[in-house]
């Protein structure tokens, strides 16, 4: 039987009907350009003829004595970097580059890592198979060192070839959860029918791969934590709201939970809110989500959605709610300046509400976590706040 909201939960999601055609509208506008979710789609054999290319062009150096060298644009300076409120932080046309060098001491390691992961990545796209970049660092975990070294450099390929990561047929392994109202099948036909029950479904690895996507969703929830996560769906929360989904990357996330956060946008246009701490981290997670992060702008057109909103917790809500302050922690000298950094990046200035609201932590000198909330009854976030928050539109 279809939902039909009435009383209280009409205006709700009259509310996020409202929002949705707002979003809508924004999109259909546009600006001129391509729309941020399509992403150039890159076939096996272009993925092999670049391999190809590269080694043809390390043979030609060889052949003329000269020195074999990768050269691959610098994903950790802010001068490669602009911005554009449609799509996020993405890489300049003509960016600065750094030389892998063979013969250099402090380089010849890494191109040589390079050219075996090059290899690798060869045999699956050609053979149309897949591996997690965990399979990969085991092949050789000696000879790589560690993880960090092995996925520093599948990105760095998938930048020099300019594809993405997932066109290479490498895979990450997926830390993130998603729970509420939706349906989709994986590439090996399992369907997938997530709840809002206790137990929540893991992100698939291969999000490219899922198809058949079904949801009657009103909003999405980007929890920040995964402890937040569960206490929300400990408090069925999701069944109190729905229909809605929500998703964690645990943190700091992970790809396929961004990937997949961009797909449900993308197929879907719902509105997306996140809930984080009222610190500087919690705020660069959601700018991730939002805007991208500067080391993988390269794919930012697959990885952003500029839509998102921001739910909670606010600065402004903790003064608001009279939260005492043995409920607040201290910014640490870190947390300062971390919030200088992001107040100094190019997407604050079309975002003066959250300036606002960042200068008014730093005032403070003062950050809290979500269960802060906790002060005020234990069920406060689920029963109160969000509730609150997503009927009267207490986002920005």
């Amino acid at each position: 039987m279809a939902f039909v909201p009435t009383g209280p939960e009409a205006s709700f999601f009259d509310a996020l009907d409202r929002h949705r055609a707002s979003l809508l509208a924004v999109v259909k506008q546009g600006t001129g350009k391509a729309p941020a979710g399509v992403t150039r789609v890159v076939s096996s054999s272009e993925v092999l003829t670049s391999i190809e290319n590269i080694i043809q062009d390390i043979i030609k150096s060889l052949a003329r004595n000269e020195v074999p060298a990768f050269t691959i644009d610098s994903r950790s300076s802010w001068e490669n970097i602009m911005f554009e409120d449609s799509v996020g932080l993405q890489m300049i046309p003509q960016c600065i580059t750094r030389k892998i060098k063979s013969d250099s001491p402090k380089s010849v390691k890494k191109f040589a890592l390079i050219l075996k992961i090059l290899s690798m990545i060869y045999k699956l796209v050609q053979s149309n198979t897949y591996a997690t970049k965990r399979d990969i660092y085991y092949t050789d975990s000696q000879l790589f060192g560690n993880q960090a070294a092995v996925d520093n450099i599948i990105d760095d390929i998938s930048c020099m070839l300019k594809v993405p990561r997932r066109s290479l047929h490498v895979l990450s392994t997926s830390k993130g959860l998603i729970a509420g109202n939706l349906r989709y099948m994986e590439e090996d036909g399992t369907r997938v029918q997530c709840t809002c029950s206790a137990t929540a479904t893991a992100v698939p690895s291969n999000i490219q791969g899922i198809r058949n996507l079904i949801t009657d969703a009103k909003f999405l929830l980007i929890v920040e934590k995964d402890a937040t996560f569960q206490r929300l769906l400990d408090d069925n929360f999701c069944s109190r709201m729905s229909p809605c989904i929500m998703v964690t990357g645990k943190g700091i996330p992970d790809l396929n939970t961004r990937l997949l956060v961009k797909k449900l946008w993308d197929t879907f246009h719902l509105p997306v809110f996140t809930l984080v701490d009222a610190d500087p981290h919690g705020i660069e997670i959601m700018c991730i989500y939002k805007y991208g992060s500067m080391s993988m702008s390269f794919e930012a057109h697959s990885l952003t959605v500029p839509a998102i909103r921001w739910l909670g917790l606010l600065p402004s809500d903790i003064k608001r709610l009279n939260i005492p302050k043995g409920s607040l922690i201290p910014l640490t000298k870190h947390d300062h300046m971390k919030l200088d950094s992001i107040l100094r990046r190019p997407y604050i200035s079309c975002q003066p509400f959250w300036r606002k609201e960042m200068e008014m932590m730093a005032d403070s000198k003062m950050k809290a976590e979500i269960q802060a909330l906790t002060f005020l009854s234990s069920d406060y976030l689920s029963r109160v706040y969000l509730p609150n928050k997503l009927r009267f539109g207490g986002w920005i």
